[in-house]
């Protein structure tokens, strides 16, 4: 049953991921899902997952490629534990079987759960704690948003022969990447604050 299951919803999951990752610009997930976007991002990801369909394991793809375009550990907690447990069809067979008192209670209950597990990751885990997408592991391309570049100088630090500051900002100024180089610049992408390099 699980596998006829996956066969069918897997290859709908993965496409909405391509679409994400191509259609979905970067700085739009960081402004509304990232580590400044506040209350709204914690919303916007309560809402996405209550209205998502398929089981939870669809979800993982999906909050890799929004992690890897800049969305908050917190705002992920929030969307996963949304999707498991108080999606709006459950709620209404929920209803339908246990009543709307039990229902509403476990609602109210369960989300709060949610935006306390959100918070108390995001302090116990960091992004650099996470694996690099596969599409940041190869060689490749390097790219910065310096939109989004706070200027603290850590990837010109780690990785002097790729980066360097100007006018507060940082800039690629080499794409010769060797091995021991992609290296440099892996740990750059890992340790730099806003998410904002990407290699691929």
């Amino acid at each position: 049953y699980y596998v006829r299951e996956m066969i069918t919803i897997m290859p709908v999951i993965l496409l909405l991921t391509a679409l994400i990752n191509a259609w979905v610009p970067q700085k739009a997930i960081q402004r509304n899902l990232g580590q400044e976007s506040g209350i709204k991002g914690a919303v916007f990801s309560f809402l996405f997952g209550s209205f998502s369909a398929g089981p939870l394991y669809a979800a993982f793809p999906v909050s890799k490629t929004l992690l890897a375009k800049g969305a908050s550990i917190s705002n992920i907690v929030i969307l996963l534990g949304t999707w498991a447990v108080v999606k709006v069809p459950m709620l209404i067979n929920e209803a339908k079987f246990l009543g709307p008192k039990f229902m509403l209670a476990r609602w109210v209950l369960t989300t709060i759960s949610i935006f306390i597990m959100g918070f108390v990751t995001a302090k116990l885990v960091t992004i650099h704690d996470l694996p690099l997408p596969s599409s940041q592991a190869a060689l490749g391309k390097i790219s910065i948003d310096s939109n989004y570049c706070i200027g603290c100088g850590l990837c010109a630090q780690i990785a002097p022969a790729y980066f360097k500051l100007e006018n507060k900002k940082a800039k690629v100024i080499s794409q010769d990447l060797d091995r021991e180089g992609a290296e440099a610049v892996k740990t750059a992408i890992r340790r730099c604050p806003p998410q904002i390099i990407a290699l691929g």
